[in-house]
């Protein structure tokens, strides 16, 4: 039975190295605790099979961790395939044996986490670079003792910088468990020099009680060093902290900012309250859900460009839908902001609905492209995604747009006109009933191009626009009816107070402090931050 073992290992290794078999010889009796009982010895057996480094065992443990090793009646390693098919695990041949005689090698939750460690370690090997560092990042997370002469042989070779760090991490790591107190406060110096905040916490467990009174770390220098090393990772980590907030913030305004221009224009312009302007937002992202649907189905080498399509689709379907929803119903309730209330919430609840009975009540996923996935990582695990990023700059150049159309167009004076005085702007012979569905059109159009955006940071679905609707009309509200740089400077403001105020006070509570302090600022302000400019027609 041990030259089955022997046979079947030497097998697997050849396979694992190509061509060459391993320069060293592997205790057999390591693979027959593989399947045992107890996990202390099975995860003991799997130390001793990685303990030489050698990546020829790397194919057989990607087995073991699938499930797909086990052991035939007379002590052969086999391979069981997904069809059920037997295979030597040394040769790969086929076996005369059935699945139902062999037994499998159970991995658990514990020996596929010690497996994975072992994998990392063993691909700190690699000549790839990027693989040695996220091979280094997973063992500084979960690094045991018997990996030591691991790390010791990759610290000795390792070249770049990034990868040596996190290696001497781990090592510190498994050295916090060391009996002497020297060991474990130079550990604890070298942990305090890592931007990881998961390190915070490792060192934090030093200082814990137990509940007879005695701390986890028992040593008084040693606590001592663990608090300055605290401090010193809380002060590294400040900057990168604050620059995510700040990010997050800005991010966050954007997408008020998006949802919120068009309602600051056409609340100006026409006084009235639209209920329905948050399905405006909904429209355009379910129009980009369409768009990446035709994308994957016709064209799907050019799948990374369909936003490009879904832009301009977006602004003129929600825009239509504006239009449509101005001249069937608004206009006949000018001066009545009430009945426009329930009108319009009434038209929304419609939208709703109709959305749910054409794509069902379930959310749906809209992909990124992959030029909008990942993101840039800062210090301290701080990530700045790329989809964010973009939906920044995208709410900067529609700002621009609509700032180039109100004020530099015919159609900008026009609206800007009707905005200060209807009635004047009316006897001067301009337009107003075909300026009013141009601009609701407008501003339907721009909540599409805010539906864009928010598809790419989260599910869509029918009740999209209702989670907006209230932080847009604190966004108008606040920064000035009608006023574009007082709806940007609100959006703004408001996304930078939400996300400082949400690690202390929760994101409800902060949203209900915002709102508090809108409220009181209008008692005094009621303008907003911007008033209108001109005269009006009851002055």
């Amino acid at each position: 039975m041990a030259r089955y073992w022997l046979k079947a290992l030497v097998g697997v290794m050849l396979l694992g190295m190509g061509t060459v078999a391993p320069s060293y010889a592997l205790d057999e009796r390591a693979f027959k605790q593989l399947a045992a009982e107890d996990n202390d010895a099975r995860i003991a057996a799997l130390n001793k099979i990685v303990a030489d480094g050698d990546v020829a065992v790397i194919p057989l443990l990607k087995e073991l961790r699938d499930g797909l090793l086990g052991v035939t009646a007379q002590g052969q390693l086999v391979t069981v395939t997904d069809e059920g098919v037997v295979k030597d695990a040394s040769t790969g041949a086929s076996v005369n044996a059935t699945s139902d005689d062999v037994q499998s090698i159970v991995v658990n939750n514990r020996l596929r986490g010690a497996i994975d460690a072992a994998l990392a370690a063993l691909r700190l090997s690699a000549p790839d670079r990027a693989t040695r560092l996220a091979a280094a990042r997973e063992i500084s997370t979960d690094a045991d003792e018997e990996m030591l002469p691991l790390i010791h042989r990759a610290l000795a070779k390792e070249t770049d910088a990034e990868v040596k760090n996190l290696l001497a991490q781990a090592e510190a790591i498994i050295h916090l468990k060391s009996p002497d107190a020297a060991a474990r406060r130079a550990a604890v110096g070298v942990l305090g020099q890592s931007e990881n905040p998961n390190t915070r916490q490792t060192l934090a467990a030093l200082l814990e009680k137990r509940p007879d009174g005695t701390y986890a770390e028992p040593d008084a220098t040693v606590r001592v060093a663990a608090q300055k090393a605290i401090h010193a990772i809380e002060q590294r980590l400040i900057f990168p902290r604050l620059i995510g907030t700040l990010f997050s913030g800005l991010s966050l305004g954007s997408v008020l900012l998006l949802t919120a221009l068009g309602l600051a224009i056409t609340f100006g312009l026409m006084g009235i309250i639209n209920m329905a302007h948050g399905e405006m937002l909904m429209i355009g992202a379910y129009t980009t859900y369409v768009v990446q649907t035709l994308f994957r189905s016709y064209l799907p080498g050019a799948f990374d460009f369909y936003l490009a399509a879904a832009v301009p689709a977006a602004f003129l379907v929600a825009a239509l839908v504006g239009i449509a929803l101005e001249r069937g119903v608004i206009r006949f309730l000018y001066g009545r902001p009430l009945e426009t209330l329930l009108a319009t919430w009434g038209i929304s609840l419609m939208l709703i609905q109709l959305v749910r009975m054409l794509f069902g009540a379930q959310n749906v996923e809209v992909a990124n492209p992959s030029w909008m996935s990942g993101g840039y990582a800062l210090a301290g695990g701080v990530v700045l995604p790329y989809n964010r990023m973009v939906i920044i700059v995208f709410a900067a150049l529609v700002v621009a747009a609509v700032w180039a159309l109100l004020s530099r167009t015919r159609l900008g004076l026009y609206v800007r006109a009707v905005t200060q005085n209807r009635v004047m702007a009316d006897c001067m012979g301009i337009p107003t009933p075909r300026i009013d569905w141009l601009t609701f059109g407008l501003g339907s159009g721009i909540a599409g191009l805010g539906g864009v955006a928010l598809s790419q940071i989260g599910n869509v679905g029918p009740d999209l626009g209702q989670h907006y609707i209230v932080d847009t009309f604190m966004v108008v509200v606040l920064g000035g009816v009608g006023q574009l740089a007082g709806t940007i400077l609100a959006a703004l403001g408001l996304g930078e107070v939400n996300k400082f105020l949400e690690p202390y006070s929760g994101a409800v509570l902060g949203k209900i402090i915002v709102l508090v302090f809108i409220i009181l600022f209008i008692q005094k302000r009621p303008q907003g931050l911007f008033a209108l400019k001109g005269r009006t027609a009851e002055a």
